[in-house]
This record gives structure tokens, C-alpha cells and sequence, in this order.
């Protein structure tokens, strides 16, 4: 009678440590249509894309108009900014890696034209202001 009712813990116990399947739809309900930004150009072969709830918004009622800057200045601001988030990336335990995913790749010797220049800019304002980080160190453009 012991044998027969440890087979049955056993058993019970086996049986409820399998797991079950489940489906999980992914919701997709909080983005929006345009919030995936994708720039490329015809006389570069770089490109660059942009999930970021939100920002295709931004970028159209907010932020400073194209034109407003000139390239020279995009490019000097970028690759600041580009190191300073890839610093970020590579210190996970310092900096929250849901923020800084993964390393951006921008080389200060190469002409990406003046379009991936004025949103990767952008982008950097809209994060800073959107999840209260501070690049540079400086005064973060305001929104």
C-alpha cells in the first residue's frame, strides 16, 4: 500500500511539472501606423530604421523642420551622440539595456546625406526627452 500511494505522489507529481502549450497572439495594438521609420537613399547604400512609438509624430509636429540644420552640424552632433550610446550598450549593468539594445554603427568618414543625419539627430532629442537620459552630459534639446 506505501509502494502504490508513493507511485501515485510520483506520478502526481511528474504530471504536474509538464508543461502546458499555450498561444500567445502578440498585441500589437499600441503601435501605430508609422511608428517604423526606415530611410534609405538612393546614392548611399546605408540605411536606417527607426521603431519607436511615437517618434514619426514627433518627428512631424515637433521637432525643428529639415532644412534647419545644416549636414556639417547633423554629422558633428551624431557622432557624439553615437558614442555616447554605444558606451551605454556596452555597460548593461550601468545603463538599462531595455534602453540601449544594441550598438549603432556610424562612421564620422562616411556621407550618409543629409536625410539619415537629420532623423538619427532627431532620434537622439526624442529619446533623451522621451525617457529622461542625458547623452552628452550637457543641456538636452528640449522637446
Amino acid at each position: 500500500m506505501k509502494n502504490l500511494a508513493l507511485a501515485a505522489c510520483i506520478i502526481l507529481i511528474a504530471y504536474s511539472c509538464t508543461t502546458s502549450k499555450k498561444t500567445v497572439e502578440a498585441d500589437n495594438s499600441s503601435a501605430q501606423i508609422g511608428d517604423t521609420i526606415k530611410i534609405t537613399s538612393d546614392k548611399t547604400e546605408y540605411e536606417i530604421i527607426i521603431i519607436e512609438p511615437g517618434f514619426n509624430v514627433w518627428l512631424n509636429t515637433t521637432a525643428r523642420p529639415e532644412g534647419f540644420y545644416n549636414q556639417t552640424y547633423l554629422e558633428n552632433k551624431n557622432i557624439f551622440y553615437v558614442q555616447a550610446w554605444n558606451n551605454r550598450v556596452l555597460q548593461p549593468q550601468r545603463y538599462n539595456p531595455n534602453l540601449y539594445e544594441m550598438q549603432i554603427d556610424y562612421r564620422q568618414n562616411i556621407d550618409y546625406g543629409y536625410e539619415l543625419n537629420y532623423k538619427l539627430y532627431n532620434y537622439f532629442i526624442y529619446f533623451q526627452n522621451k525617457y529622461n537620459q542625458n547623452l552628452l552630459g550637457g543641456r538636452v534639446p528640449p522637446f
